[in-house]
């Protein structure tokens, strides 16, 4: 049971495509101590954060490639320079504490490579610091693809990007409004401020164990980030409405639709993964909130449809994550360049097929917690082109920035998440403008 190895295998498992969410819970398990249950999610979530930059490092400090069957010797070193270079453990003991683990991983051939590898390093330091600063994706510790995009699609803001990405998040609450007053809620609480672009946030100085806040169990506050609490605001809902929010797990866009507008006709809260919804069950119960679960492809609509139109929409699609990658530092690791062009395609399909089962003079709103244009203006464009019905409604807003359709936050901006969003309503009748049928 050494800390260490335990996150080597994390490590090694979000290299082999698990999700650091998946990850890091099933190989801590074994830690009963909160402590080193502590110290694994900050070693593991921090390699993950500066992956890239680490990656540089330790190619400088290897004199031959390692095999492929020993990549958990790679990730323990991994885990042993980010302790030198980030962390406050003594250095003695990071160096002696990663050497032991191989012996935990059953590889004590690599005793000797692991502690000449850190010692090299300790003695190094400055130079190989010094070289790595020559290359971008060593400084700002992200993919050259994702650089690259970012810096297309930002040219004024791609280094701001990439610098609040790898910062530590914020902690924010939504206040649950059916039981209190924000302004009543943040008295409860010690180093608190509003979020003052939404209408229930509030920010938390030190992130805590959601069980100590004040009420958590009885619904009165529930964890979301202030860009995502924006969607159900702008969905802007009214009584006795039909409401589906698509690809609704893990169920925090759909409380805070009821709890905006408990008395619906219906709210119908939809994903295909059936293990998430059990978030979405649960989050319903603590708030005491109610609504049909169902699970299916949302894109496959005669699967779940029972043929009504709805009123109100939300479209949270699934996305590259790239606006939330200070939240999960794997999504560097784990996105590729070709998955943008295909989530792409699924979200012009899903915006597609969910467009007809809207009544005219309803309204949709498209969401994505992503950066890029590809995912967001692009699909927009495409989408609208496409579709004789649809018209943007513009949102005036103060957060974020004006789009060519929509409108994007980016990360760090007003201290929230990366979200973009755009407003479609449906035309009750179709008009002609610039010579084109809408």
């Amino acid at each position: 049971m050494n800390l260490r190895a335990a996150a080597a295998k994390i490590i090694c498992d979000v290299m082999d495509g698990v999700s650091l969410a998946d990850a890091l819970p099933a190989r801590s398990v074994q830690f009963n101590d909160s402590r080193d249950q502590a110290f694994l999610q900050a070693v593991s979530y921090g390699v993950c954060r500066g992956y890239f930059r680490l990656d540089a490092i330790l190619k400088r400090l290897l004199d031959k490639p390692l095999k492929t069957k020993d990549q958990d010797i790679y990730c323990l070193m991994l885990v042993g320079l980010y302790q030198l270079t980030d962390m406050r453990v003594p250095a003695h003991a990071s160096v002696a504490e990663t050497v032991a683990a191989t012996s935990v991983l059953k590889k004590i051939w690599a005793k000797g490579l692991v502690n000449a590898v850190l010692r090299r390093f300790q003695r190094s330091a400055q130079e190989i610091n010094a070289e790595i600063q020559q290359h971008e994706s060593a400084i700002y510790s992200h993919p050259v693809w994702m650089i690259d995009m970012i810096r297309q699609d930002w040219p004024a803001d791609w280094k701001d990007i990439l610098v609040a990405n790898n910062q530590h998040p914020p902690f924010s609450l939504r206040v649950n409004q059916k039981n209190n007053s924000r302004e009543t809620y943040l008295k409860k609480l010690t180093d608190a401020y509003l979020i003052p672009e939404t209408q229930a946030g509030i920010v938390l100085k030190d992130a805590t164990d959601v069980r100590q806040l004040p009420g958590f169990a009885a619904g009165d506050v529930s964890v979301q980030d202030g860009a995502a609490q924006l969607a159900a605001e702008l969905l802007g809902v009214a009584e006795q409405e039909r409401v589906l929010d698509a690809c609704a797990a893990p169920g925090g866009k759909t409380t805070h639709i009821l709890e905006l507008m408990p008395r619906l006709e219906k709210l119908v809260a939809l994903d295909h993964d059936e293990t998430r919804l059990l978030l979405v069950k649960e989050n319903l119960q603590r708030l005491k909130l109610t609504a049909d679960i169902i699970c299916a492809d949302a894109g496959n609509v005669e699967q779940w449809w029972d043929g009504k139109l709805f009123d109100r929409i939300l479209l949270d699609a699934p996305c590259s994550a790239s606006g939330v990658i200070r939240r999960h530092p794997d999504i560097k690791m784990l996105r590729q360049v070709d998955d943008m062009v295909r989530l792409a395609k699924e979200q012009l399909l899903l915006l597609t097929a969910l467009w007809p089962l809207l009544k005219p003079g309803g309204l949709m709103v498209y969401a994505t917690c992503s950066v890029f244009s590809l995912e967001n203006t692009r699909v927009l464009e495409s989408f609208i082109a496409a579709t004789p019905d649809v018209k943007e409604e513009k949102i005036n807003a103060s957060w974020g920035r004006e789009c060519a359709i929509g409108r994007q936050i980016l990360p760090g901006m007003h201290n929230m998440d990366g979200f973009y969003f755009a407003c479609l309503k449906k035309m009750k009748k179709s008009f002609v403008r610039n010579d084109h049928a809408y």
